[in-house]
């Protein structure tokens, strides 16, 4: 068995309902036959009954009514309405915006899995990343001890070791204090996705001490300040990639370290690196990245690349509903 049959085996353990939003792509409902075939989750497709009763013909998906909602016509669409307005108020949303806003099949998504009508979403088929973390974020909020939404991918290498990489996909160039956040939520997500204890290891030029820069200095404060939040994760930096998962170079470069050598959470410092980095790992290692996984609000509420297949929704709502 495969990691991602694993996953999604996990997944249909757990039976949690997914919202996917955007169920008048094909994509969609290819992927809500499938989730509902195998048993990875309990489904909810938004947008226009007539549209979605089409093409779930047209593909051999069995619907029931209720697994379809029209923002549109919804008896809970004035309901959220009402709710965005008062937590947007104070940034100038007006009643009749809240109202436009959750006609929108993101904003009803994200209203449904903060109702906890649904325990998670999967979007961006036809969506950019900035609408779906726009209404993730005006929805639904930080988690607790976050302090930015950022990504992880699992790279699943060819000998089958599994690590974390982050943020590959969202923040550009983080501060200190948004470095710890991605590390502490990127910890968390490789707990739920593999079942494994995570070993962070915060990258850098650096290994210890062997340069002096700025960026270095970034590193180490992000260092101390996620030991402050979580003392008992095990995390160290500042590491070079060699001494973060290498055991020899680990030995010589950072001697007595209880994570380097051993690292399964690579945390980079910016985008460019952990973009670069988790391409070069896919492309020229054969790794398979799985993912992204967005992380650090206060449920899951996933995003997908718009070029996706019904395979990746697939996975990433078995990703969402372990993640509940």
């Amino acid at each position: 068995m495969n990691i991602l049959d694993t996953l999604q085996q996990k997944a249909a353990e757990r039976g949690k309902h997914v919202v996917l939003p955007e169920g008048e792509d094909p994509r969609t409902i290819q992927a809500a036959k499938i989730l509902k075939e195998k048993g990875v989750c309990r489904v909810t497709l938004l947008g226009r009954r007539a549209s979605i009763e089409a093409l779930a013909a047209e593909h051999g998906l069995q619907l029931m009514a209720r697994e379809i909602v029209d923002p549109a016509t919804s008896e809970w669409t004035a309901d959220f309405a009402h709710e965005l307005f008062n937590l947007r108020k104070a940034k100038g949303m007006t009643l009749e915006a809240a109202t436009e806003a959750v006609h929108s099949v993101l904003y009803f998504a994200a209203f449904m899995v903060r109702r906890k009508i649904a325990d998670a979403s999967v979007g961006g088929a036809v969506h950019t990343t900035g609408d779906v973390i726009r209404a993730g974020l005006h929805a639904l909020g930080m988690a607790p001890g976050m302090d930015v939404v950022s990504s992880s991918f699992l790279m699943v290498m060819p000998d089958g070791r599994l690590f974390t990489f982050a943020d590959c996909a969202i923040v550009p160039q983080p501060d200190a204090r948004q470095l710890a956040s991605i590390a502490m939520a990127s910890a968390r997500t490789h707990r739920a996705l593999t079942g494994t204890e995570p070993r962070v290891g915060m990258l850098s030029f650096s290994t210890k001490g062997s340069a002096k820069h700025p960026d270095v200095d970034k590193v180490l404060e992000a260092l101390r300040l996620l030991k402050e939040a979580d003392p008992e994760l095990a995390a160290d930096g500042e590491l070079q990639l060699d001494a973060a998962i290498v055991p020899k170079v680990a030995e010589k470069k950072a001697p007595g370290s209880a994570v380097a050598g051993s690292a399964n959470v690579l945390v980079f410092p910016d985008l460019d690196a952990g973009n670069i980095g988790y391409k070069l790992v896919q492309r020229l290692a054969g790794a398979e990245a799985i993912g992204p996984t967005v992380q650090g609000l206060a449920a899951p509420f996933m995003d997908l690349s718009r070029g996706c297949s019904a395979s990746d929704i697939v996975n990433v709502a078995a990703i969402a509903s372990l993640m509940a």
